[in-house]
């Protein structure tokens, strides 16, 4: 899932609308007041091309494709005739990568599925038989209340991207409708930033220029409220660090392009609050603000309203169905026994939706066997199976940027996810689910799917990922049966929280207290989102109540809080964690990997087949392993973050109290810095290549460069700055010194495990010390890049007078130390005496 790559979309703003276009309410035309320019003569460059009789371009031999656009492909030509209705209509265009060619995958880009541009235009007249093609932006607006419309206009005059000859005029026969015919065989053919790449993702695949004999259109297709053009696009080629393919002179990828119309008035918008989490488009409002500007933020989703006849039902409070459902279909290439689960997994939200008063409102189906029916017709969103070898899940979106309405999305559903289930369920749940413990039947892995297409559809409602919210579950209640059946381990299917590794055999808690579900802060996302608000005529009206709104509910029911995944300080909103004390979950999950890895070779044999399953599931069990250890050392100079207006009381910032960092050392201490022998299997011995020595240290290695990093220093540093108590760097260096140096005070022998961390310890300290006082870099990138210089403050000085501390108590043992033990110890103070005093 993340990469469960997630539609995005940058604003742009609206630059000119048409005469003839369909009459708009007041209140609307002065909503799009900004959108709305004045018409300018455009200069012809070239010579005038005069338009032939419309039978003389468009002959018998055409084949034409009718839809928002009439297609016409002659022989190798496509021309596309516009009626008159869409001149100045806003159109957005969204080009993706329909299959990836080998040698183009990047760590996390360059995928079938995955966006690499977006444009939104109009088609406007010229002088002198020409049509022109405006790129349109809607970054910047102004609303005229305060005069500066025009200003704002004049500022921002939209591009030309492309000039046509009118090659003929057309009149409808039937509906009388006039158009215009333009020929968009060059356009289509070659290599342009407005159907296809943009700059900057090109040049983050390494792709070059398009070999154009090598190139082709593969097909352009019309539908009522799309066109779909498919072309097979073959680019020169510079290797990245790490392709597959080195020294690949060539990358050969389909692309799609969709034009889509969007609505000739927009939605009303609903304005962003970070207290829920929605993806967002955003503007630069030069009306909000009487005295400056304003970035307004909006959230994406889609247009629910009731039927005309069912307004008063709905006011009243009764579930109403929605005027136009949210349908997903099933992609026909998916296998049929995931079909069910697919289905269940979308319409298991619909309890969300009954809480913004609509019921109904979402549904899944099977594609209709129909062949006038296209997976690519943009009135229709679907779960679209892929054979990829890529293990993952995505749920894109493609929404208007006047308004943040969602307009359709697709799915991507990668076959090979399941592998990545099965590893999931294996090392989290095969200690109190049998079921794991042998090859998934369907049954099963049915389950699972039915969890992550649930996840999946949540982002293409808009909902992003709330990492915090399973923080808000006592730990205990994870293993209270009765409880966490009744309302599950984590309040939001959107969390990161895959599946109960808390519980434990003895607690015997079955599939509804181990598996996520649509929960308390996903229903009450979607009541926020999605609830209809007609006694506003503006978004802004509607902002301060619902604000209110969040403030009151929130302050009820803590299961409500939003956890924003990009919170690299606040320990509760992490991925992969459950419950509100990561100690005590991850001394809970690791008991699990302790009954699971003395199994592993039995719970994942299959007959006739080598140990390579076992070796696979090991590899599992350690990053399990890490990710606990993870989620304990974030609290360790950690900051809470709550999100409030100034009318709620209590810190947005709050230290991770002093108590909890310190029970965070204690468990490192315990549970990695003494040596975890348990992973070191001797039933694994010689059947599977593993090396858990290499494996202990580096994970070792990993926690004191995080722990005692720079950054963590220097946040524990700023945090004594705050009025309530926290956890100094004097107490970390102290506790941290009592497990790691511990065979100095209980007289116990240094293996060479103990050995290897100790250097390690030394070391980490001793680089921080030792690097220049700016790395290199200026004041002002030190500044920019929030680079700290620790020779510039207390961090120094703190290090060097644990070192003198250590340096004694080491000193102080070594006549009783004998052969290695000695000699290790003689070197840590050689080591440390080199960077107290680096003259000698």
């Amino acid at each position: 899932m993340q990469k469960f790559s997630i539609l995005c979309l940058t604003l742009l703003m609206v630059a000119s609308l048409v005469k003839g276009q369909e009459k708009i309410p007041k209140t609307t035309k002065d909503s799009l007041k900004n959108t709305i320019p004045a018409k300018k003569t455009i200069e012809a460059a070239k010579p005038v091309s005069e338009p032939k009789p419309y039978k003389e371009i468009i002959t018998d031999k055409a084949i034409t494709s009718a839809g928002m656009i009439k297609v016409h492909k002659i022989e190798q030509k496509y021309f596309f005739e516009i009626a008159d209705s869409l001149l100045g209509r806003d159109i957005l265009i969204v080009s993706r990568i329909s299959k990836s060619g080998a040698g183009v995958r990047g760590l996390m880009m360059g995928y079938a599925g995955d966006q690499i541009n977006e444009n939104v235009i109009r088609f406007e007249k010229g002088p002198n038989h020409k049509l022109f093609i405006r790129s349109i932006s809607f970054a910047e607006r102004s609303n005229d209340s305060i005069g500066m419309y025009r200003s704002v206009m004049n500022s921002n005059i939209q591009p030309i991207l492309s000039s046509f000859d009118i090659k003929a005029y057309a009149k409808d026969s039937i509906s009388g409708m006039k158009g215009t015919v333009i020929e968009m065989t060059d356009i289509l053919n070659s290599d342009n930033e407005l159907f296809y790449f943009n700059t900057i993702t090109k040049r983050g695949l390494s792709l070059g220029a398009l070999i154009a004999d090598r190139s082709y259109l593969e097909s352009v297709k019309a539908f009522p409220l799309n066109v779909e053009v498919r072309a097979v696009k073959t680019y020169t080629k510079s290797p990245l660090i790490g392709d597959a393919v080195i020294g690949a002179s060539a990358a050969t990828l389909e692309l799609n392009s969709s034009i889509m119309l969007l609505p000739k008035i927009p939605m009303k918008p609903r304005f962003s609050d970070s207290r829920v989490g929605y993806f967002t488009a955003d503007y630069v409002d030069f009306d909000a603000n009487p005295i400056g500007i304003k970035r307004e933020v909006m959230i994406t989703r889609w247009r629910l309203e009731p039927k005309a006849a069912d307004v008063e039902k709905y006011k009243r409070g009764e579930l109403v169905e929605p005027k136009k459902q949210i349908i997903f279909y099933i992609d026909p290439a998916t296998p049929k026994k995931w079909v069910p689960y697919l289905i269940a997994g979308v319409n298991d939200w619909q309890v969300a939706f009954e809480k913004a008063g609509f019921k109904n409102a979402i549904i899944a189906k099977e594609a209709p066997k129909d062949s006038t029916w296209s997976i690519d017709d943009a009135r229709h969103s679907a779960i679209v199976y892929k054979p990829s070898v890529i293990a993952n899940a995505s749920g894109p979106n493609v929404h208007d940027p006047r308004s943040g309405e969602i307009l359709e999305t697709h799915v991507n559903w990668y076959h090979n996810v399941m592998s990545i289930l099965s590893k999931w369920y294996f090392i989290q749940a095969a200690a109190v689910d049998p079921r794991a413990r042998k090859k998934f039947d369907d049954k099963l892995m049915g389950d699972l799917i039915r969890f992550v297409s649930s996840h999946e559809v949540g982002h293409t409602l808009g909902l992003m990922h709330n990492y915090g919210s399973s923080s808000t579950v006592p730990v205990e209640l994870l293993r209270n049966k009765q409880w966490v059946e009744a309302n599950g381990h984590t309040p939001s299917i959107m969390d990161y929280a895959r599946f109960n590794y808390v519980a434990q055999p003895e607690d015997h808690i079955g599939k509804a207290g181990i598996y996520p579900r649509i929960g308390d802060y996903d229903k009450w996302a979607i009541e926020w989102g999605y609830k209809w608000m007609p006694q506003y005529t503006k978004a802004a009206d509607e902002h301060g109540p619902l604000s209110k709104l969040i403030s009151k509910r929130v302050a009820a029911n803590p299961r409500l809080w939003f956890g924003n995944e990009m919170d690299a300080n606040d320990p509760r909103s992490q991925n992969e964690d459950l419950g509100d004390n990561a100690m005590l979950a991850s001394e809970y999950g690791i008991r699990n990997l302790k009954r699971i890895l003395p199994n592993l070779i039995e719970w994942t044999k299959e007959e006739n087949e080598g140990y390579g399953n076992a070796k696979e599931m090991y590899a599992e069990v350690a990053s399990q392993y890490r990710r606990y250890l993870g989620h304990v050392a974030k609290n360790i100079a950690g900051v809470y973050t709550d999100i409030k207006t100034v009318d709620e009381p209590g810190l947005v910032y709050k230290n991770v109290p002093a108590q909890i960092q310190k029970q965070a050392v204690s468990f490192l201490n315990q549970q990695l810095f003494r040596t975890p022998t348990w992973l070191i299997e001797g039933s694994l011995s010689g059947k599977i290549a593993a090396d858990p020595t290499r494996l202990i240290l580096n994970y070792q290695k990993d926690m004191l460069g995080s722990v005692m990093g720079v950054s963590s220093l220097n946040k524990l540093l700023n945090a004594t700055l705050s009025k309530t108590p926290t956890y100094t760097i004097d107490e970390l260096f102290s506790d941290m010194k009592k497990g790691v140096w511990s065979e100095l005070y209980d007289g116990q022998q240094i293996d060479l495990y103990r050995r290897n961390l100790q250097k390690a310890y030394v070391d980490n300290l001793k680089k921080m010390l030792t690097a220049t006082a700016a790395g290199g870099y200026t004041a002002q990138q030190m500044q920019q890049y929030n680079i700290v210089d620790v020779q510039a403050n207390d961090i120094s000085t703190l290090v060097k007078m644990h070192f003198t501390a250590l340096k004694g108590d080491i000193e102080a043992v070594l006549p009783k130390r004998e052969g290695l033990e000695k000699y290790h110890l003689q070197d840590i103070v050689r080591t440390i005496n080199q960077v107290l005093d680096p003259e000698k």
